[in-house]
């Protein structure tokens, strides 16, 4: 018999569980990437809807000093849809206020909608809600960019379109967060969602560079092109997305693939004792995973929420004051909050400050600012192998942070290139603000406590990445109020957002050095009836 072509036995060496996970992990990648390829067109724009003028008003200082001598008057003739300093209203004096407030008006409608899409997303299938996020935020990305083709000047009309968008996109991060967590187990979670989370990143770069191709000579499309991208990939969520391994017949990773038959007779002798305390109720495989993961002990029946549901079946939506009592919830939120303001800040301001700094073009600084996101991407994939290695995710996150804040005020006046800085500063930034949205809240959206409720995901998650989105909006914010009182100011800002989101992991980090474990999977506080 010829021996197989090696593509073959390469295909055949992985189990068909192996091959439904890879796909999943990559469409769900994908598909949260194109959310933030629409968000980052807005801060490679900036710098193009109120450019660099200063050379232009000496000109026409000097062109009205001539013209008061000879007695005549002649305008400097303008596009029909541009003035000397760009587009209006963006070209008065005020714009960093203007374009602060339309950064602020998507990410504090996402904000209020995230603490909502969770609730309503985890009582309705998956692939439905996210498809129709998809194609609605695609379509209002696109909106935006229609302001350019039909010379729209109306400052309400964009920050209506920025509002809308926010409150649709806040479809996506629960549902790939809930769908990737319903085929993974907590295994490697760290590192498996490090790698991941670098959608985001790769999301920013990917829209850095498609906004920056256009945004010289037509803004517009630095806009509609993102939004036809994030709806067509809407389409391919309706048509491809697996909700969960039980829909193709797919078995848990942990309990498919035991390493060995002493950790295998250990699972099963803990999966009887779960059945023993659910009264012989089977549970659904994927939860029993999710549970037994970590391979430490028997769950002791006091030691779970008891939540109502139809029939007694214990599966309903967890409530939101009893997703708050999960122990790490709310310092993580809050650690998160400060994190993502200033990884936030960088996202929407940090093409426009190279611009002003540096009197780079909009499309070169936006080539220079994706360096930040590169940083990200190691950053992300970082923590969680080290989280994952020292069981300490809580620890991780502190000294990332730690680490963060002095490179928060030294972007351009390091004795490092800025480059260099610029990654750094991307890696220590980004790798607790990945770590905290994938990896710890999946682990506290499955924790112990909930007796495998897969429905309290989606909430957690939600009221996770929600409270962070509050930092997300005040960064840009606040970005938009201190920048004209210089940008060192704005750099302070940022390192004091790092030090309070270390304050607000101080407990956590206590508990993990003194119980490991205890931050965000073992320590179950409370009993819900």
């Amino acid at each position: 018999m010829a021996q197989l072509p090696a593509g073959i036995r390469f295909i055949i060496s992985f189990s068909r569980d192996q091959w439904y996970r890879a796909f999943i992990f990559i469409l769900t990648f994908l598909l949260y990437a194109s959310f933030h390829l629409s968000r980052k067109p807005i801060s490679i724009v900036k710098g193009e809807l109120h450019k660099y003028c200063t050379a232009w008003d000496e000109a026409d200082s000097r062109f009205s000093s001539q013209s008061s001598k000879s007695g005549s008057v002649a305008p400097r003739q303008l596009p029909d849809n541009e003035t000397d300093c760009g587009w209006a209203p963006f070209d008065k004096n005020n714009y960093q206020q203007l374009l602060g407030a339309l950064d602020y008006s998507f990410l504090c409608a996402y904000a209020v909608g995230m603490y909502l899409s969770g609730i309503i997303g985890e009582r309705l299938p998956i692939r439905y809600y996210l498809t129709f996020g998809m194609l609605a935020s695609g379509a209002f990305t696109a909106l935006f960019g229609l302001g350019y083709f039909y010379n729209i000047h109306s400052f309400g009309f964009y920050v209506v379109t920025q509002v809308i968008n926010g409150l649709v996109q806040t479809t996506g991060w629960p549902s790939v967060v809930t769908c990737l967590s319903n085929w993974f187990g907590k295994g490697r979670r760290g590192l498996i969602m490090g790698v991941w989370n670098s959608h985001t990143s790769v999301g920013n770069i990917l829209g850095s560079l498609i906004a920056g191709y256009w945004v010289s000579t037509c803004w517009g499309l630095s806009f509609v092109v993102p939004g036809a991208i994030v709806a067509a990939m809407g389409i391919v969520c309706f048509l491809f997305l697996i909700e969960h391994p039980k829909d193709v017949r797919c078995s848990s990773t942990l309990l498919t693939h035991s390493k060995g038959s002493e950790n295998g007779t250990n699972r099963l002798s803990l999966q009887k004792q779960i059945l023993k305390t659910e009264k012989n109720r089977p549970l659904d495989p994927e939860m029993q995973c999710l549970l037994l993961s970590d391979g430490k002990g028997s769950i002791h029946p006091n030691h779970v929420v008891i939540l109502p549901g139809d029939g007694g079946s214990g599966t309903a939506a967890i409530s939101f004051t009893g997703a708050l009592k999960i122990p790490g919830v709310i310092e993580f939120s809050l650690c998160l909050l400060f994190a993502k303001l200033v990884s936030y800040t960088f996202l929407f301001w940090l093409p426009l400050y190279i611009t002003n700094v540096d009197h780079l073009d909009a499309k070169k600084a936006g080539e220079l600012s994706t360096l930040f996101d590169v940083g990200g991407i190691f950053g992300g994939i970082l923590a969680g192998v080290i989280s994952d290695r020292l069981e300490k995710r809580a620890s991780t996150c502190g000294l990332m942070l730690l680490l963060a804040a002095p490179t928060d005020t030294l972007p351009f006046s390091a004795p490092l290139p800025p480059t260099a800085m610029l990654l750094l500063s991307g890696a220590l930034v980004s790798g607790p603000y990945a770590l905290i949205t994938t990896a710890v809240s999946a682990d506290l959206g499955t924790h112990k406590s909930l007796k495998g409720n897969a429905h309290a995901l989606s909430t957690v998650t939600a009221i996770i990445d929600g409270t962070g989105s509050v930092g997300a909006a005040l960064g840009p914010l606040l970005a938009g109020l201190l920048s004209p009182s210089g940008w060192s100011n704005v750099f302070y800002m940022l390192m004091f957002a790092d030090a309070c989101a270390l304050l607000f992991l101080i407990r956590l980090i206590h508990k993990e050095l003194s119980c490991p474990g205890s931050a965000t999977g073992d320590q179950v506080p409370f009993k819900e009836q």
